[in-house]
């Protein structure tokens, strides 16, 4: 992305957090981290969803977003065999399916956490909230589902890693700042959620 392009994500995000209410969808990534929630609770308290027109087909919505890992990648191991040394009795369709309902249980906490942070606000009866959820790698699923979904900002969370860590486990924020079609907003651990003024 070169600099203008860079320029021109910056101006549109700074004019639609205006509080004019120009934003019909913004998708907010939450993975559970408190990083994450934090960007949440500042997305309720500083963007503002445009009010629904009769002719509209959907109204405008914040969307909270999370991607489950594979459950290959979430136990580290290949969904082929076993290899020795593992549990003899345990078929892997029965080990991959165990693990895919605890993804499920641990996405299904994290979907409550989120939606009980958006009962705390005032929302108004022209705003939605909704969920979605996939499969797949964090940095891509992100980026796809700001284009499926046709969102006018991401919003999410960063832990702020080191440059080693950053390096060697990589940055879904900052991937997407680079890959989303769209504004993106980062809030980072230090950041206030307070209303910008």
């Amino acid at each position: 992305m070169d600099k203008r392009e860079a320029n021109k994500k910056e101006t549109t995000a700074k004019a639609e957090m205006s509080g004019s209410g120009n934003l019909n969808r913004v998708l907010v990534s939450v993975d559970g981290s408190e990083e994450s929630m934090k960007a949440l609770r500042w997305a309720l308290n500083n963007l503002k969803l445009r009010s629904p027109t009769s002719d509209s087909i959907d109204a405008p919505s914040f969307i909270i977003f999370h991607v489950q890992s594979p459950p290959s990648i979430a136990t580290g191991l290949n969904p082929g065999a076993i290899p020795f040394g593992g549990p003899s009795d345990i078929e892997v369709p029965a080990f991959t399916a165990a693990i895919e309902a605890h993804q499920e249980r641990i996405t299904r906490a994290v979907l409550d956490h989120a939606l009980g942070i958006c009962s705390q606000f005032n929302l108004g009866m022209q705003s939605q909230v909704r969920t979605h959820v996939v499969v797949g790698d964090p940095k891509e699923k992100i980026c796809e589902a700001v284009q499926d979904l046709h969102a006018d900002v991401l919003v999410m969370g960063s832990r702020a890693f080191g440059p080693i860590k950053r390096m060697f486990l990589g940055s879904v924020s900052n991937y997407c700042a680079h890959h989303a079609p769209c504004p993106v907003i980062i809030i980072k651990e230090n950041d206030s959620v307070n209303k910008i003024n």
